[in-house]
């Protein structure tokens, strides 16, 4: 089980400053931190790095560079920031890993007995090739078979933190069974109408739904003509139903992908996925409402389960949410902070979001530790 858990966070035009006054909030002690900076420190990682280790006496660090970064209550986008979360696990509790440090196998013990490769939070490089297969191959690795995590974001070069900088490849923090962690994920997305069956497509186009012209399908759930498609289909996403699996907290699970392109003549929709034909898929729409109640949902599936506030969070959130979904700055963490309770939280906006043994898009995934 966790025994304490801290956070600080800060931004400056000056990272030493920024760093030192994120530090000033965390005692030194414990034995795992969690470091995430925006893309403007992203060339003082290693520094930045060595003075947390300095300042706390923790070894073990993982973490990443992101177009944004996510505090208690507080988000840093598109500006200097950085977020440090600092815990204390019991001895062999957890496990950094990389492409240079072997992860715990399955069927491992920790010192305590556990299972040594239970749950990961994991960071991930997105130019990566078979980064979805890399994924699903990590899950098969620990015994619960969850992760939670994202991909490294930048406008430049991407990093990871794994007891050094890394890039390339995935890499985290592999913890055991005696961590108590509960996970769970938004799509940020409420369905505009039934569920569809793909009978006939070719690559990412789709000629019919459910044997009927796809984009006279499209038109029947949006509401609307052709000609006010324009309008409708800038807050219209597809979600592509995961055959056999279940959202955690319940209910059915899907991945959100774009909607491309039309094709009015020939009635076809062209999404950003390659749907199989038997597949099915759903129309979305992600707006302001939409967003904040799916976000206030999955934060009370998950209290739901626990019998004590969390001692911890972290959050990995689609570089796509923050203000571009809420309207404003702020507001998606202050919305976990109001509803999750004021505890110690660290994460950043990512260019996919990681949760169990999928990739997903526009999703935040909330991690806390019990």
């Amino acid at each position: 089980m966790s025994l304490a858990w801290q956070a600080g966070h800060a931004g400056d035009a000056d990272w030493k400053v920024a760093t030192d006054r994120a530090l000033s909030a965390i005692e030194p002690g414990g034995t795992l931190g969690f470091l995430y900076l925006t893309e403007a420190y992203a060339a003082h990682a290693g520094a930045i790095l060595a003075r947390a280790r300095e300042h706390t006496g923790i070894k073990d660090w993982t973490g990443s560079v992101g177009i944004g970064v996510c505090a208690t209550g507080v988000e840093y986008f598109d500006e200097p920031g950085l977020t440090i979360l600092t815990g204390s696990l019991q001895p062999g509790a957890h496990a950094v890993f990389s492409g240079n440090r072997r992860a715990p196998r399955l069927g491992d013990k920790s010192q305590s007995g556990a299972d040594a490769a239970f749950f990961a939070v994991v960071h991930a490089d997105p130019a990566t090739p078979d980064i979805d297969e890399l994924i699903v191959d990590m899950a098969g690795k620990v015994s619960s078979g969850y992760l939670a995590g994202g991909l490294s974001s930048s406008r430049g070069s991407t990093l990871q933190i794994a007891n050094e900088v890394v890039s390339g490849g995935i890499s985290g923090v592999v913890l055991s069974s005696e961590v108590a962690v509960a996970t769970r994920l938004t799509q940020g997305c409420a369905p505009l109408g039934p569920r569809h069956i793909v009978t006939r497509s070719d690559r990412n186009v789709i000629a019919t739904l459910d044997d009927r012209p796809a984009l006279d399908v499209m038109l029947a759930d949006l509401g609307c003509t052709l000609d006010g498609l324009r309008a409708a289909a800038r807050d219209t996403f597809v979600g592509l139903v995961v055959a056999g699996a279940e959202a955690s907290g319940g209910g059915e699970d899907y991945l959100v992908r774009n909607l491309i392109g039309i094709d009015p003549q020939k009635r076809l929709v062209a999404i950003g996925d390659v749907p199989t034909v038997g597949s099915t898929l759903m129309f979305c729409r992600r707006d302001l409402a939409s967003a904040r109640d799916d976000l206030v949902r999955m934060i009370y599936d998950l209290k739901d389960g626990l019998t004590a506030p969390p001692r911890a969070a972290l959050y990995h959130a689609c570089v796509g949410r923050g203000a571009s979904m809420f309207g404003a700055k702020g507001v998606e963490l202050a919305l976990l902070r109001e509803h999750l309770g004021d505890v110690p939280l660290a994460g950043f906006y990512a260019n996919g979001e990681i949760a169990r043994n999928r990739l997903y898009g526009y999703t935040g995934v909330l991690t806390v530790f019990k």
